[in-house]
């Protein structure tokens, strides 16, 4: 054969191969686009506390039995753990969350009859890990302005710990106004000797039931609560053998088809507002807006999803194949919230390249973050006298 024929051959399937070679690298093109940093780390082994609010063996301990007393409560029947058990992950099998004038625990609980309060909009989130909210990917964070809640309406854990107090279907119940239910709280806590020892004991001063230092105190608690330790941070620390050849593959997998453009950093999180158009939850009698009525919700950890079950702002996706299923409905512009058209998607939606094959492989690296490793211990009983954890049995 001629040079020039063989010349002219080579010219012509010459198109042919660099679309096939366009074709397998696609993703990795469009992953060296990237808008973001999408760095993920080990979580830090030591966690930072505010300057005003240093976690003490007495002080956690403090806030320990706040956190299952259902003295915090409008009508005591209450309390913060009602609805961040650690049988559940400190979160709760709940799609959204049931407050006041209820029983029983997680999945089994039940509003009493009758009854006039809502569901509380939105799923219980959990505590653990809470501690590292707002870490960048450089695990860099700070504290006393770390982002809490679906629509990261207030900062630190000092503040986001008296907010539930506060709210009619979380833990006030119809009794007080959300204006006078901390001073009630504090003047309750006034009254048991009990908490006036162990105010004092953490705070060192007679005069320490405050409402500062009632957010304080459980803040310190809910510090201690982290699962830093995950078979992914051993892998990301330098132990290979921590996580299965299946799992690295979904690690990939979850980088390349561009999960990693929100959920990045140490927690799998930028704790930014994005807009997808999640379905409504039908037990909720209007829309949830979110953040400015933009349909916005900040992203969410993908740490522990084993017990965060149900997913989204407001449970409407029951398994992590329904997640991962919508988002490839979203990327491909299908409309699955009548509230929210495609135009309004997040940018980075249309970033998304998932294939139904991808999901099991995701799902693998998904549950290489999850421990059980956490501290567990429930008090035998709290000051108050009432029922620990308020009515879950």
């Amino acid at each position: 054969m001629k040079a020039t024929s063989l010349i002219a051959i080579m010219l012509s399937i010459g198109p042919l191969l660099v679309g096939c070679s366009e074709g397998k690298t696609r993703k990795s093109k469009k992953k060296e686009v990237a808008k973001v940093s999408t760095t993920i780390t080990a979580l830090p082994e030591v966690v930072t506390s505010p300057k005003d609010n240093p976690v003490t063996e007495a002080k956690a301990e403090l806030g320990r039995l706040l956190f299952y007393d259902p003295i915090l409560s409008g009508d005591k029947d209450v309390a913060c753990v009602t609805c961040h058990h650690p049988s559940n992950g400190y979160a709760e099998f709940l799609d959204i969350s049931i407050g006041p004038n209820a029983k029983g625990l997680g999945s089994k609980r039940r509003f009493n009859s009758p009854n006039d309060i809502p569901f509380v909009k939105r799923n219980a989130q959990t505590i653990l890990n809470s501690a590292f909210n707002g870490i960048d990917t450089y695990s860099r964070y700070n504290a006393e302005n770390a982002p809490m809640f679906w629509d990261d309406r207030v900062k630190s854990l000092e503040i986001q710990a008296l907010e539930p107090i506060k709210a009619f279907e979380e833990m006030r119940g119809h009794r007080y106004k959300d204006t006078e239910i901390l001073d009630v709280v504090v003047e309750r806590l006034r009254q048991i000797p009990e908490y006036q020892r162990l105010f004092e004991l953490a705070f060192g001063d007679t005069n320490s039931i405050t409402i500062e230092n009632l957010g304080k105190a459980i803040a310190a608690f809910e510090r201690t609560l982290i699962t830093n330790n995950t078979r992914f941070d051993q892998y990301m620390r330098g132990d290979s053998d921590a996580i299965l050849i299946s799992e690295k593959e979904g690690f990939e997998l979850f980088k390349e088809v561009g999960c990693a453009n929100c959920h990045n950093g140490p927690m799998l999180s930028d704790y930014k507002i994005h807009v997808l158009g999640t379905p409504e939850n039908s037990k909720l009698p209007n829309p949830d807006g979110g953040v400015k009525d933009s349909f916005g919700f900040r992203t969410p950890t993908l740490r522990n999803l084993r017990f965060t079950a149900p997913y989204m702002h407001n449970g409407s996706l029951k398994t992590l194949k329904r997640v991962l299923e919508f988002y490839e409905d979203i990327s491909n512009g299908k409309e699955r919230n009548p509230h929210v058209s495609k135009e309004e998607y997040d940018p980075f939606v249309k970033e998304l390249e998932l294939s139904v094959k991808e999901m099991s492989l995701i799902i693998s690296f998904l549950n290489t973050l999850n421990d059980d490793n956490f501290d567990k211990e429930i008090p035998e009983k709290v000051p108050s006298g009432l029922p620990v954890g308020g009515n879950i049995q």
